[in-house]
């Protein structure tokens, strides 16, 4: 499938803009938002949207849009259903380096923005958030738009939940991952911004660094691997996110990393035929939003 092929646009775009992609099931009703989930993820100026029906766990629409100004209200705003109440859950993922993993038994509420001052200096626009993680036993602290928790929580209410993206991959990965298997690193490559996460037995390292060569890429996997005691001549990599095949970030990745694999979509659900369309290794961190 050519790169192109990940690319579709569709009618009934929001006003005055052309989605990146837009895949509908013809079962999606719009008029009946109660049976389905929508996970988003915003950030890298885009905001990227799916929704699964929870009685058949099928992923029936899939968006990729980017951002007007006035940002994701503007868009909900001229969209058929994004600003509208009434989904089961709506969880909303923030991207960015802004973040810490803190152990569940040392992390208090009220201490975010302590956790978060550490390496990071809120803006006068941000606040701190956090979402815990029982599975791992941590809790995710990180920043995000005030006016954006406001958006979330005028909108969509109680069913909006609002975390960091490195939530759900994290998630995902915990579901995906064999729990005997060998210690192992997995990027999640997005806009100008890439995720290294290295899981064991346990998680061991998660982080995110802005990149803005293919070069600054290989820079901080390899550099992770060395630091993490990992073997770039026999660890495996697995890789997620917005390159191709044929690109060059994933020839240079396999020049320095010998054994480099594209990771499948989170196992255990379905996915409507028209995301066909789309490359399995894309959009993981916001499928695996559903494990959360």
């Amino acid at each position: 499938m050519p790169a192109s092929a990940a690319l579709s646009t569709a009618p009934h775009a929001p006003a005055g803009a052309t989605p990146l992609l837009r895949l509908r099931d013809e079962t999606f009703d719009a008029h009946q938002l109660a049976a389905y989930n929508l996970y988003l993820t915003v950030g890298g100026g885009r905001v990227r949207m799916a929704a699964i029906e929870k009685a058949r766990q099928s992923f029936v629409l899939l968006e990729d849009h980017a951002l007007p100004p006035g940002g994701l209200p503007a868009l909900a705003a001229a969209h058929d259903c994004l600003g509208r109440a009434g989904w089961h859950a709506v969880r909303l993922a923030t991207t960015g380096g802004a973040f810490t993993l803190l152990p569940a038994a040392l992390f208090r509420p009220g201490d975010e923005a302590a956790a978060l001052r550490l390496h990071h200096a809120l803006a006068p626009a941000e606040a701190a958030y956090a979402r815990p993680h029982p599975a791992l036993e941590l809790v995710n602290v990180f920043a995000a738009d005030a006016a954006l928790a406001d958006w979330l929580a005028a909108t969509h209410g109680p069913a909006g939940q609002l975390l960091h993206h490195t939530s759900g991959l994290l998630a995902g990965l915990a579901h995906q991952r064999d729990a005997g298997g060998p210690r192992r690193l997995y990027l999640s490559l997005g806009h100008h911004e890439l995720a290294l996460v290295v899981l064991g037995s346990q998680l061991e390292y998660c982080n995110v660094f802005a990149f803005a060569t293919a070069e600054d890429v290989l820079y901080y996997t390899v550099l992770v691997m060395q630091e993490l005691g990992l073997n770039p001549d026999q660890d495996e990599l697995t890789v997620w996110g917005e390159l191709t095949h044929d690109s060059a970030l994933f020839t240079l990745l396999r020049n320095y990393v010998r054994h480099v694999r594209f990771g499948p979509r989170p196992y255990d659900l379905f996915y409507s035929y028209r995301f066909n369309e789309v490359f399995d290794h894309r959009y993981f961190d916001l499928f695996s939003l559903h494990f959360i």
